[in-house]
């Protein structure tokens, strides 16, 4: 059932008191489509369609539910019914949404919990923000090497409620924990009872494993590479801590993609959804780049100023500025965009420098001959033919500028990431920024060689 259907559904039952109909209903709907269809109530109703929830999914409706939708749910139900609902949550879920909450509701949700969650707890949300730490979650299935098929199977059985996913279980030595392979669950079940469990395991080369404290895009980039539904976990002695799992991943691609495209854009990167920003902190994360860029931008205008006499003798080189400028531009972020996006996935790194260099440098001389020739040919024919020699100098500033632009594209986000710098800073508006002004000398200065007598 669509959100915007179910919607209109509990409005309806709500209104007409038809509870156990409207809690029948809500069994038997998508968790998502009933989180994004509270999203939409007023408070009240939001609590009242919460309680109402089957115990069974409330849990997993609350997962989905916006961060403040959470806050407001939590400041409103008992200590009993917020216990509950804690238990309920796994692992990563909770942490998330304590990440989110104010200190006072950190407090009150720990000090319902038992010890060993509370421990846990607290152990995740000391990790980085930007750690694999921070995103796994330790409900997964551990297996001990020394079971057999059919005591896997009773153990899994058993373990299967309160854990998050089964497609892959992890077989640990014993005391140690120390991971030893994988085993996907319909290997498992293909086998017969009296197998054990190392003799069906995964070769050693195919167990692919992160350390806590690495950054979350390594596990990201594990699980694309290898098409892995879930990505374990480890501490500094090979022991399983934890699993991330594939939701969690495809969220960390959408934040650091959105991330990228906000530092691409000249954008202090935030956290919170547009709608929800509210205008002093976005005027906030704006400002401070741009005041780089139009101090940076000074210089275009000094450069400008130091060639006023030539520009001012010849109008048509003025005209012309805005042309170059934007081919810069645009030459110089197809480029970027090329090497920051080859890079995130894995085609290109910084020993590429070279071959990325070599070959940049040939399709901006392409380019920008091309673009040459259409141009002179454009101004000869829709301008004035005696001044062939300024056309001329405008179309060989073209090549000039499209080569600069597209050898500074690639290389800024190579070097960024040699300088463990996020290559998406080096885009978009200070790229633009450098290129104009590099563009603009080499106008001047052929301009200055060939059309002053």
């Amino acid at each position: 059932m669509e959100a915007l259907t179910l919607l209109e559904e509990i409005n309806e039952a709500l209104e007409a008191g038809r509870l156990a109909a409207l809690r029948a209903l809500l069994r038997e709907c998508n968790v998502v489509d009933i989180a994004a269809a509270m999203e939409e109530l007023s408070d009240a109703r939001q609590l009242r369609v919460f309680r109402i929830l089957p115990k069974d999914i409330s849990a997993d409706v609350f997962a989905y539910l916006e961060s403040d939708t959470q806050e407001q749910l939590v400041r409103a139900i008992t200590d009993k019914e917020l216990g509950a609902l804690i238990d309920d949550l796994y692992l990563d879920d909770a942490v998330d949404f304590l990440e989110e909450v104010p200190a006072n509701v950190v407090r009150r949700v720990l000090a319902l919990t038992d010890a060993e969650t509370r421990a846990a707890i607290n152990r995740f949300m000391s990790y980085p923000e930007d750690s694999v730490g921070s995103v796994m979650t330790n409900e997964m299935i551990t297996l001990h090497d020394s079971l057999t098929v059919g005591e896997a199977i009773l153990q899994i059985r058993r373990a299967v409620p309160d854990k998050e996913t089964v497609y892959t279980c992890y077989v640990i030595g014993g005391r140690s924990r120390k991971l030893l392979g994988a085993l996907p669950l319909h290997r498992i079940l293909q086998s017969s009872d009296d197998t054990k469990l190392t003799d069906i395991m995964e070769d050693d080369r195919q167990l692919f494993s992160v350390r806590t404290m690495d950054d979350r895009e390594v596990a990201v980039e594990l699980a694309r590479k290898y098409d892995l539904l879930s990505v374990p976990v480890v501490d500094s002695e090979e022991r399983l801590v934890g699993i991330v799992t594939i939701d969690d991943i495809i969220d960390v691609i959408e934040e650091e993609e959105t991330e990228d495209w906000e530092r691409m854009a000249a954008l202090h990167p935030s956290d919170d959804e547009y709608v929800k920003t509210g205008v002093l902190r976005m005027a906030r994360n704006r400002l401070g780049w741009l005041l780089i860029l139009m101090i940076s931008a000074s210089f275009t205008g000094a450069i400008l100023q130091r060639y006023e006499a030539l520009l001012a003798a010849l109008p048509i080189l003025i005209a012309s500025i805005p042309l170059l400028t934007d081919t810069g531009g645009n030459a110089g972020c197809q480029a970027s965009t090329l090497i920051i996006r080859s890079m995130a996935v894995g085609e290109l790194d910084v020993k590429d420098f070279f071959y990325v260099l070599w070959k940049e440098i040939r399709v901006a001389l392409l380019c920008g001959a091309v673009l040459a020739a259409v141009n002179f040919g454009r101004m000869m024919l829709l301008g004035n033919v005696n001044l062939w020699q300024q056309y001329l100098v405008i179309s060989c500033t073209i090549i000039f500028t499209v080569l600069t632009a597209k050898v500074i594209g690639c290389l800024l986000p190579m070097f960024s990431k040699f300088i463990k710098i996020d290559p998406a800073l080096m885009t978009g508006p200070m790229l633009t920024t450098v290129v104009d002004i590099i563009t603009l000398l080499i106008y001047c200065a052929l301009a200055s060689a060939f059309l002053l007598k």
